[in-house]
């Protein structure tokens, strides 16, 4: 199996080739400010290693934070017809309700709520208002609204509603991007709602951003199936990533972890992502990250979907540095740290300059630092490893000190001793770990839903049969799969022996997904 994995960083664009489980190749790229240039001359300097000729190619994974960016850079984002089902009882709060104003100015393009949706315990709220939902739907294609995002009560448990009224809107708006809300969400109207909002506003930029990858890997001569990586540390054919890009929201911190796991041999411990913006700290559990539980702010909107639990933090190699009063972050130079740092000629102070004259790594010039005294040095790593050692203390779950995998470009700004800390472990090619997780990553599904009238076990066996037909449906291997996550929690308010269960299987890609391809 040989595989290329690729991630766009905030400064670097990293790409590496799997062969045989071990990572044969790693190269680097500045990351450009269209994204697709970065990975270009990623393929093309994988090429001149020569290790990409002869031999086939059976995947490319690419991760990217350009969906993210869009949401909170506020950018590129497509107006979206909301269409709710559950009234009369959901009115008061209305779609886009509690999002940021500027926000909701660039993405409300109407919202049309009708009865529908269920109960908690799976029964009809209200039926379904079809008639109501094919004028939506006329009213929304007269104006000239492409994105509808459809959302309806309950209807992680029973999605029924949800499709009937994506169908209707096909018929009358054909061409339009549907996103459903039981694709996406938890139990939580609001908050399921507010991710499929989001999901739609960004499916004009998924379809342009993958077509652009897609063209990337054509224009490097390579021909191989293409997968996104997502943000539960596994990958999404490139056709479910263009209908789900959402999913790929803080994919690039996971990437880390994933593949922090995979270099150091360990699935159970912190990783610490140091890249040239930000510091990414996060919790490996069984070799996935630990995802939230709670609710998540995405560019200021609550969401509740899958998403790793990372705190972050505005340090990295390319962090300005103030010294007087004394601050790293969180603005950077970001990819243009060869050109801004004082180590390359340039004029602003970065993490990265203290870290070259603090002898730490050896690239630029050091002689352009030398001003920068013992001292001075002092003071900057000071305050970086404090920064760390906070970070570490409020991702812990219980006392006492763990191990911490050090990944990411710029991993020499963490100390090989900190508080709370049993070790810290720097792996071969940690640089680009977060290529290599993407590189390795696995299909998933994953069932979070109430069951009623059935035995715990009985329950816990449907949702992860469920979760298995999902990760197959995206790609995965029926015979690799295996379950990674399991919760279940009893209502004892509701009759029949209900209980929630939230099942997460992951696999290996299918080999009838990825044929042999080669390189030239």
């Amino acid at each position: 199996m040989r595989r290329i994995g690729i991630d766009v960083g905030g400064t670097n664009t990293d790409a590496v080739l799997i062969e045989d489980g071990q990572v044969a190749v790693a190269v680097k790229a500045p990351t450009s400010e269209d994204v697709t240039g970065g990975i270009l001359e990623a393929f093309m300097r994988l090429k001149a290693t020569g290790g990409l000729s002869g031999e086939r190619i059976d995947a490319i994974m690419i991760g990217t934070t350009h969906f993210m960016n869009a949401v909170v850079q506020r950018r590129h984002l497509t107006k979206v017809g909301a269409l709710r089902l559950g009234m009369p009882a959901s009115a008061s709060l209305p779609p886009f309700c509690d999002w940021p104003p500027d926000l909701a100015r660039l993405v409300e393009g109407g919202v049309w709520m009708v009865e529908g949706g269920h109960e908690y315990d799976g029964r009809p709220f209200m039926p379904l208002d079809g008639e109501a939902v094919r004028q939506a739907a006329r009213e929304m294609r007269a104006l000239e609204l492409g994105s509808v995002a459809i959302s309806a009560i309950f209807s992680p448990l029973d999605p029924s509603h949800e499709r009937q009224a994506a169908a209707i809107v096909a018929q009358e708006n054909p061409g339009a991007a549907i996103t459903c809300s039981s694709d996406l969400g938890r139990i939580g109207l609001l908050e399921r709602e507010n991710a499929g909002l989001l999901n739609a506003a960004l499916c004009d930029l998924a379809r342009d951003t993958i077509a652009a990858f897609e063209a990337a890997i054509r224009g490097s001569g390579l021909d191989a199936p293409l997968f996104i990586t997502q943000n539960d540390g596994t990958v999404a054919e490139a056709a479910q990533a263009r209908r789900l890009p959402v999913y790929s929201f803080a994919s690039g911190a996971t990437n880390s972890m994933r593949g922090g796991a995979y270099l150091s041999g360990l699935d159970d411990a912190m990783v610490v992502d140091v890249g040239g913006t930000t510091t990414d700290l996060g919790q490996l559990r069984s070799g996935f990250p630990r995802e939230a539980n709670s609710v998540v702010r995405i560019g200021g909107v609550r969401t509740l979907f899958r998403m790793p639990d990372l705190i972050s933090i505005g340090l990295g190699g390319g962090s300005h540095v103030t010294l007087e009063p004394l601050r790293i972050g969180p603005l950077s130079v970001g990819y243009r740290l060869p050109v801004e740092g004082i180590a390359f000629g340039g004029t602003r102070l970065t993490a990265s300059d203290v870290a070259i004259a603090a002898g730490l790594i050896d690239i630029g010039d050091r002689s352009r630092v030398a001003h920068l005294d013992t001292l001075i040095r002092a003071r900057v790593l000071d305050e970086a490893k404090r920064m760390i050692e906070e970070s570490v203390d409020a991702v812990k779950t219980a006392a006492g000190d763990v191990p911490l995998i050090a990944v990411g470009g710029g991993a020499f700004l963490v100390p090989d001793r900190l508080e709370g800390v049993s070790r810290v472990i720097r792996v071969r090619h940690g640089d680009c770990a977060n290529a290599v997780g993407a590189a390795i990553a696995q299909v998933s599904g994953e069932v979070d839903q109430v069951f009623r009238d059935l035995q715990r076990a009985d329950a816990i066996a449907k949702a992860a049969a469920l979760a298995a037909d999902r990760a197959v449906a995206a790609g995965a291997d029926r015979a690799t799969l295996e379950t990674v996550e399991t919760e279940d929690i009893p209502i004892a308010y509701l009759p029949g022996n209900a209980v929630r269960v939230r099942v997460r299987v992951v696999g290996d890609v299918a080999a009838s997904r990825d044929a042999p391809h080669r390189g030239s």
